[in-house]
């Protein structure tokens, strides 16, 4: 779904809303939507509000998924909405994570908190198209047990394939895994390091100190990809907001291979 004129929004009917935790809600918009890639981003419009760049965390049959947190006054409204009401979007923008890029290789995506949602979309084409791949790894970290997402997804994943969570603290009855992604890095399986790639989404540390434990496993920084959050306002290269050098976030990312992101700088 993206309209003939790139600064008209277009409206969609909410069909379905699924709470994760009190402040992270995906809301399904149905549209006609044709290609859209894991890591590309919407802006979604609340008149008189304004508008708010939000990553795709669904694709499916005519429909599509925003996985959103309230944090500020457009998300706060969006809170406000019901299934059958209607969301006013347009997109999609940005450079999505390529999976044809992936296939043939061992992948392991690393993600923080709600950064799982944008690779959402890579996590559930493995899932359903496994032999496509040499291997997979996920390996997904959350401040505490109340602010894990897609806790449905996570339990359906790890049937076929090796998925870590852990969180950043438990209480002392918990089970699972404690502790910082970039613990369980090194624990990674890899057969042939040229023919792996890694994925890494999350906050600006978390993503810093991931790369650094994937390059002590002598991953090269061109077999690693990244996205970066930066505030979109026009999502087409307009205003300038999202300017890095001469790189256009909106445009030319939020997705890039971090043999280039690496030099980029404000």
């Amino acid at each position: 779904m993206c309209t003939s004129n790139k600064y008209i929004p277009v409206g969609c009917e909410i069909i379905d809303i699924i709470k994760h935790t009190d402040i992270e809600w995906t809301f399904r918009a149905k549209t006609n939507i044709e290609k859209v890639k894991p890591g590309q981003f919407y802006e979604i419009s609340i008149p008189m509000h304004g508008e708010s760049p939000i990553s795709v965390s669904g694709i499916g049959d005519n429909y599509v998924d925003f996985t959103i947190r309230n944090v500020g006054k457009v998300t706060g409204n969006i809170f406000k909405y019901d299934i059958g009401d209607t969301l006013l979007l347009r997109g999609p923008y940005g450079n999505g994570f390529d999976i044809n890029e992936f296939k043939g290789k061992d992948l392991v995506v690393i993600a923080g908190g709600s950064a799982l949602a944008p690779v959402r979309g890579i996590v559930e084409y493995v899932y359903t198209n496994p032999n496509e791949f040499k291997s997979f790894e996920l390996i997904v970290g959350f401040k505490s047990l109340k602010d894990i997402l897609f806790k449905k997804d996570l339990e359906k994943w790890s049937e076929k394939l090796k998925i870590t969570v852990t969180l950043d603290s438990a209480d002392d009855d918990y089970k699972g895994n404690v502790g910082l992604v970039t613990k369980y890095i090194p624990n990674i399986s890899i057969t042939d390091l040229d023919n792996v790639s890694a994925v890494v989404v999350g906050p600006p540390m978390m993503m810093k100190f991931s790369i650094i434990e994937l390059q002590k496993l002598n991953i090269s920084d061109e077999n690693i990809w990244v996205s970066y959050e930066r505030k979109m306002h026009c999502g087409i290269g307009k205003c300038g907001h999202c300017k890095m050098d001469s790189t256009y976030i909106c445009i030319d990312g939020p997705v890039f291979n971090y043999k280039f992101a690496k030099n980029l700088a404000d």
